[in-house]
């Protein structure tokens, strides 16, 4: 079984799934190949187990035009079983090569069916994702593939990295910093949680905006910008709560990656969780934008310790019943065995 895959992602949780699927299909005995951005600091995660070219597909450069060219030369060359795109962009880079299966992958809600022109099957890693797809028209073949993540438990990260006493409840979140992100609600609630520390990992254009906010607020002390981690599990690991408080949100493989170190979650109501989580059951859930919301789940799961572990093992069940490895690789394996 050959496949190659193009992903032009960044750095997040989709660009951590990827790794995931690759380094599962590589053990599976799957040859691959892939087209990424070039500079990925994920990219040595899969040096060993794909053979990777990279290319921006800028619209404004001449990779633009020469990219796809190429793309369609190496499937006429390399005669894969499979394509496979990562998102809309990806997908527009997918040739009109009848040799292989053509998938494109969805982790979000596409706008229009005008980039999957050449794909004969969308994979969507949630059922509200492929009824988005069909209501757009889309009659070709839809499966629901969701992600998995590592279960591996770690060491949990001492605290004097990132300057937090040893006896301070503290509250997590990671992603990118854009607004969507919920970052902001999030630093809200932290005024309502005198003695909670804030840990957040990741970085993008709002850093700025939640820092000013975070000043404002008075409570700069106790937020630590911790960045960009190559392994954000000794801190998920470390923390008392983990808070996802996206008002636009698919999946939310961070609720996953919490769940895979025995972290309590509180998430928004937003899409992705909606689906998997039952609020009292494997975690607590809150609307969207509700900061007085959320610094009452979160202050509920500090102040009780049997609940907050109660919910965390709930919700390592579901994890391992509903998102896991094996399932996961099993169930990509089986389609791209389809079409042989």
């Amino acid at each position: 079984m050959k496949v190659i895959h193009f992903h032009f992602g960044k750095d997040g949780g989709a660009e951590r799934f990827f790794v995931h699927l690759v380094n599962a299909l590589s053990e599976r005995g799957v040859e691959q190949a892939a087209i990424i951005r070039p500079g990925r600091g994920w990219r040595r995660d899969i040096d060993a187990v794909a053979k990777i070219r990279e290319s921006h597909f800028r619209n404004l450069s001449l990779d633009r035009i020469l990219l796809p060219l190429r793309v369609k030369h190496m499937a006429r060359r390399e005669k894969p079983d499979v394509l496979m795109a990562w998102a809309p962009r990806a997908s527009e880079l997918m040739p009109n090569y009848k040799g292989a299966l053509k998938i494109s992958r969805l982790g979000d809600y596409p706008t229009r069916l005008s980039y999957f022109r050449n794909t004969d099957c969308i994979v969507c890693n949630t059922p509200g994702i492929a009824e988005r797809v069909r209501d757009l028209g889309w009659t070709r073949e839809t499966k629901v593939i969701s992600n998995f993540t590592s279960t591996e438990r770690v060491r949990a990260a001492e605290r004097t990295m990132l300057d937090t006493p040893s006896d301070a409840p503290v509250v997590m979140s990671m992603g990118r910093f854009v607004e969507r992100k919920g970052f902001h609600t999030l630093i809200e609630a932290l005024a309502r949680l005198p003695g909670a520390y804030l840990w957040l990992l990741g970085d993008g254009e709002e850093r700025d905006k939640l820092q000013k906010l975070a000043d404002d607020l008075g409570v700069s002390n106790r937020v630590r910008f911790a960045g960009w981690q190559k392994d954000t599990r000794p801190f998920l690991a470390a923390a008392d709560v983990f808070v996802m408080a996206s008002s636009h949100e698919p999946l939310g493989n961070v609720i996953l990656e919490a769940w895979a170190q025995g972290t309590p979650v509180v998430s928004s109501r937003s899409e992705g969780p909606q689906w998997f989580m039952r609020d009292g059951e494997n975690g607590l859930m809150v609307d969207i934008g509700d900061a007085n919301g959320f610094a009452g789940a979160i202050e509920r799961l500090i102040n009780s310790p049997e609940l907050a572990q109660q919910l965390a093992a709930r919700g390592h069940e579901t994890l391992v019943s509903q998102f896991s490895k094996d399932a996961i690789a099993d169930a990509y394996l089986k389609l791209f065995a389809s079409r042989r």
